[in-house]
């Protein structure tokens, strides 16, 4: 992982890697409003956030304490 250039604590690491996943949070709001006017944001961004929090943490960790 990236991480590993910057730090070697796996704390470190996974909160590296949380904070990298969550930049699209940023820009989806936009690119939704271009792609899809009518679509409810109030419906894609807790998803979005939902799965991160559910499977992207765990697998996050997992593949830190692999490597």
């Amino acid at each position: 992982m990236i991480s590993g250039l910057v730090t070697t604590e796996p704390g470190d690491r996974l909160l590296f890697a949380i904070l990298a996943a969550s930049a699209p949070y940023i820009v989806v709001p936009a690119a939704m409003k271009l792609a899809a006017p009518k679509a409810d944001p109030s419906m894609y961004i807790p998803m979005a956030m939902a799965f991160n929090i559910t499977l992207g943490i765990p697998i996050y960790h997992w593949v830190i304490m692999m490597s």
